[in-house]
């Protein structure tokens, strides 16, 4: 009988053969569990009534996990898991620093805020339908692009969240619901493929999509690799996704047509993985790009603001003015991205997460001002003052928030964005982010002063006090007293985005997550 005599494989050169620490699967049990939520919905198709119940418990749950997920990045710096235990670059990676564990923590929040309102927002055919599977998809495809460290993937969860939101804007099948479903597709779909078309190319020139590899190879393909065309591809693709200005007009065409709570999550969510993609990719992976590329993004988020806030104050309905409000914050974090260095960095990160929660309660807050007042529109909404006075306390505050005006959370990013403006000697666009500033305050208290303070139209009747349901005031409370509790004591949160803003301009860290020992 023969015997080999081949010496054993070494598979250390090509598997992880170390056990995986507990804390480490953190970083991939945010998907997991929204799959198996999601997937569990699917299968619990006739007792319909228990999906709210089962979603915004497994909401909670992502919450807790996101939580403890930051808090682990905190204490231990990144941490990678490759699939299947392969080595990077060629086992897909989910790498996680404090920039992807804020927003994926921030995220949740806000799809926790979402399933509570939905409680009141979704009648029974929406349920039918399947508004909470498609939810719980949504969040596993954003949780994805948040954690993930390879280029493709990232491509993938955005299908996936692009997917799972087209669901849920035809939610209740309304001509006006297909039609912003057209145009919200359209585009998005136009950005998708120009991404994945960027992707092949920067497979193409690098030989790797894995996020860590492609910043620790950039230096040395730097004279050889078409890498200003791949930024500027990256930037075209995720500005779309993003709303940026010229190609934002997808947005204010199709935020308005969903339900309420379908608007609120899309505006705290969508746009803000594009901001996420485009601020991984330029200043972790192509920063010296990014840095002579800096005018052109700056001038595209002077733009976008003005844009977005002046297209603000020409609306009078109240969805399609948020909408526009959205656009104009995406403009003031592409001036975070021009500018640089910690305080831009840090501005944008802290900019995203604050618009995050305040543009999903504003959003939350019109669909009260439309229950009380029985229209989105200025002509016919008046004296909500008087139907609900803590409801006008709420929206005046986060009115304030959206401002950029203390004490809320608003407040100081817009101030970090300045500074750092001003710091590079760049004036147009600090005086770019005051003026929107100064110009949201009065299309947002153009707004209040005509909704809420302006006595019942005539023939209208006299305004009466109203109750507002408790999961649709619970979650628009608990939002606005966030953005309270950051506008007063923002150092725990600031120092954790400074260490993410620092993380992503020397990602050393983050590369040695992926590969042990690796220099830049």
């Amino acid at each position: 009988m023969a015997v080999s005599t081949s010496p054993p494989a070494d598979l250390s050169a090509a598997l992880v053969l170390e056990p995986v620490a507990a804390a480490d699967w953190l970083v991939i049990l945010p998907v997991a569990w929204c799959l198996a939520i999601g997937a569990l919905l699917v299968m619990l198709r006739r007792p319909i009534g228990l999906h709210p119940f089962i979603s915004v418990a497994g909401l909670a749950g992502l919450v807790v996990i996101d939580a403890l997920l930051l808090q682990h990045v905190i204490v231990s710096g990144p941490v990678t898991m490759v699939m299947g235990r392969w080595l990077p670059p060629f086992g897909i990676a989910f790498t996680v620093d404090l920039t992807g564990a804020l927003f994926a923590l921030a995220a949740s929040v806000v799809a926790l805020a979402g399933g509570v309102y939905s409680l009141s927002d979704i009648n029974d055919s929406g349920r039918r339908y399947g508004f909470y599977p498609f939810l719980m998809l949504l969040m596993a495809g954003v949780s994805g692009a948040f954690l993930t460290g390879d280029i493709f993937n990232l491509y993938v969860w955005f299908e996936v969240l692009l997917i799972s939101s087209f669901g849920l804007i035809v939610l209740g099948s309304e001509r006006e619901q297909i039609d912003g479903a057209v145009k919200y597709g359209f585009l998005n779909l136009v950005a998708t493929t120009l991404f994945l078309v960027t992707t092949g190319y920067l497979y193409a020139s690098f030989g790797t999509l894995n996020m860590a590899d492609i910043a620790r190879k950039a230096e040395g393909l730097r004279g050889t690799a078409p890498l200003m065309t791949l930024t500027a591809l990256f930037l075209l693709a995720f500005g779309m996704k993003a709303a940026a200005f010229p190609v934002n007009f997808w947005l204010p065409a199709s935020y308005h047509t969903p339900r309420v709570v379908v608007s609120a999550l899309f505006a705290g969510l969508l746009t803000k993985v594009g901001i996420y993609a485009l601020i991984r990719v330029t200043v972790m992976l192509l920063p010296v790009e990014r840095e002579e590329l800096s005018f052109v993004i700056a001038l595209v988020g002077a733009l976008t603001m003005l844009v977005g806030v002046f297209g603000a104050l020409a609306q009078s309905d109240f969805r399609r003015m948020l909408g526009y409000l959205v656009i104009s914050g995406i403009g003031s974090i592409l001036a975070g991205i021009a500018v640089g260095g910690p305080g831009g960095i840090g501005g944008a990160i802290f900019y995203a997460l604050h618009s995050m929660l305040v543009m999903t309660a504003l959003y939350f807050a019109s669909g009260v001002a439309a229950k009380l007042g029985g229209s989105f529109s200025l002509s016919s909404l008046s004296g909500l003052y008087r139907r609900h006075a803590g409801f006008a306390a709420i929206s005046l505050m986060l009115a304030f928030a959206v401002s950029g005006l203390p004490p809320f959370s608003g407040f100081w990013p817009k101030v970090m964005l300045v500074k750092a403006a001003l710091d590079i000697g760049a004036w147009w666009l600090a005086a770019a982010l005051l003026v929107t500033g100064f110009l949201t305050t009065i299309a947002t208290g153009r707004f209040f002063l005509l909704a809420y303070w302006r006595d019942t139209a005539e023939g209208q009747g006299v305004a009466t006090k109203a109750q507002i349901p408790a999961a649709i005031l619970l979650p628009l409370v608990a939002l606005t007293v966030m953005t309270l509790a950051i506008g007063l004591y923002p150092e725990p949160l600031l120092a954790t985005i400074q260490n993410a803003a620092a993380g992503l301009s020397e990602p050393s860290s983050y590369l040695n997550s992926v590969f042990p020992g690796a220099a830049r």
